[in-house]
């Protein structure tokens, strides 16, 4: 099966050359200038409201643990690192160096520190948009759409891709990960490890929204202190070397070999593709996450989601970036992906490195596939309220796609997901461009009251234009 994928190289040039198009033509300008005008529009959200973003997060939400039944701002936060921690920040980081060198990591910085005030404000709007659901709130971009826009179409697009995106494309490329990882640490078959998180998966899917958020609140806290704490005893070890490599991925950013070589257009947008992959800022994934909250104000959770964006890439990114420079493994072009970040950290530590990045991959991908499954469902339900089309998603999504993505080829899995990233975040932009005045205008609200020494609360009356389309916010 394996060779059959491996095979389709015409397939793979195909969506290569498709996505190659959309990002280098639409996507990048259009991404830094929504993440640049966001950021000037609210007054630098994202770092000057670095403080209450950490004390949110922090805080407890009595009202969802004493109801029992709503998702806490921490949960929701935690389902959306769940899904963006993962293969982009241990694979993903990988292939950025392999195809566009160090500079491609500067290019991954900035997208995250921009792009956190789009993850405020599509947060945000998630929130004042959201529904009520069985279990829980829903909501999503899909939902701002319908409601904010009175576009029902637009959103229905934008179901059909987030589902494509996440609930099968992104899947793929989480198991593709974790077999290669294994495969590389243990030796072994990608077909039974495949097979292993198949049924695995399936059994966390079916267990709903409730499961999912447990899972992640645990997980995501674990894996990632884990790491981190794996990370800074190399770069401690190493620390001489940190100038020099801060020196080369400036230089190589903005070099002028990169210019007279033809190289810097790949720089950037490997940069920028993969830096999206990791934090899926502006991409409307998050906001289905946010959307679950129970929290007083919209503006609380669209703080949290910046802050979970700044906590993906700048910090859990910029950890493997690191461990790969000091390394210097990316230079022969022997091995890229996650086999790239094993041999780097098996390079530090020894053959130990290799296996607990196969553990860790297995952590991050695993909780990155349920938190992409969630994606879909949201969306799913959006589309329609038959239960058997949402069973044969979870088999799809859970089962079938993880399965394939252990048997297909690591180029082939990646391609498919720039290409459905490029069409998701395209439409989602549209928009959060469109309804940005909103959050715009609640952030003031928020300030106003955190002056006044309240806790802010909002009440869907403070918007009389759209208050019908409120139902969350009595």
């Amino acid at each position: 099966m394996e060779e059959i994928f491996a095979a389709d190289g015409w397939l793979n040039l195909t969506i290569t050359t498709i996505q190659d198009y959309i990002w280098t033509y639409i996507l990048i300008a259009v991404l830094l200038g929504c993440a640049a005008l966001f950021t000037i529009r609210t007054r630098f959200v994202q770092f000057r409201m670095l403080g209450e973003m950490i004390r949110l997060l922090s805080g407890s939400n009595k009202k969802a643990n004493a109801e029992g039944k709503h998702i806490s701002s921490f949960q929701a936060f935690a389902v959306s690192v769940a899904s963006s921690v993962g293969t982009g920040n241990l694979a993903g980081v990988a292939l950025a160096i392999t195809m566009g060198g160090p500079g491609a990591i500067f290019w991954m910085w900035l997208i995250a520190l921009l792009g956190s005030a789009t993850a405020f404000v599509e947060s945000t709007l998630a929130q004042l948009f959201k529904t009520r659901g069985e279990h829980s709130f829903i909501g999503g971009p899909a939902y701002y759409m319908k409601k904010g826009l009175h576009k029902p179409w637009m959103g229905s697009i934008f179901a059909v891709l987030l589902t494509l995106t996440f609930g099968f494309s992104y899947n793929s490329i989480q198991s593709n990960t974790i077999c290669s990882a294994m495969q590389k640490a243990f030796g072994f078959d990608p077909i039974i490890v495949g097979i292993i998180l198949t049924i695995i998966s399936l059994c966390v899917v079916f267990g709903g929204i409730q499961r999912i958020s447990k899972v992640s609140s645990v997980i995501v806290p674990v894996m990632a202190v884990g790491y981190l704490l794996l990370a800074v005893i190399i770069i401690i070890m190493n620390i001489t070397l940190i100038p020099g490599i801060l020196k080369e991925i400036f230089a190589q950013a903005f070099g002028i070999e990169q210019f007279a070589g033809g190289t810097f257009g790949a720089v950037l947008m490997t940069g920028i593709k993969r830096g999206l992959f990791s934090n899926e800022a502006g991409e409307g994934s998050a906001p289905n996450a946010a959307a679950t909250s129970n929290v007083s104000h919209p503006v609380k959770q669209g703080l949290i989601q910046s802050l979970a964006v700044f906590t993906d890439t700048i910090v859990i990114c910029s950890c493997t970036a690191f461990i790969i420079l000091i390394s210097g493994m990316y230079q022969d072009g022997t091995s890229d992906g996650i086999v790239l970040t094993q041999s780097a950290l098996e390079h530090e530590v020894g053959s130990i490195g290799s296996i607990f990045i196969a553990f860790a991959i297995l952590s991050f991908a695993f909780s990155s596939i349920i938190g992409n499954y969630f994606y879909g469902e949201t969306n799913v339900r959006y589309l329609t309220k038959s239960k058997t089309i949402l069973t044969l998603y979870r088999l799809c999504s859970g089962g079938v796609v993880v399965m394939f993505g252990a048997a297909a080829s690591l180029q082939l899995v990646w391609s498919f997901g720039d290409l459905f990233m490029a069409l998701l975040t395209a439409c989602n932009l549209i928009a959060v461009i469109l309804l940005a005045k909103y959050p715009i205008r609640l952030l003031k609200d928020y300030q106003r009251q955190k002056k006044e020494g309240k806790d802010p609360v909002f009440h869907r009356d403070m918007l009389p234009e759209i208050s019908k389309e409120l139902d969350c916010w009595e």
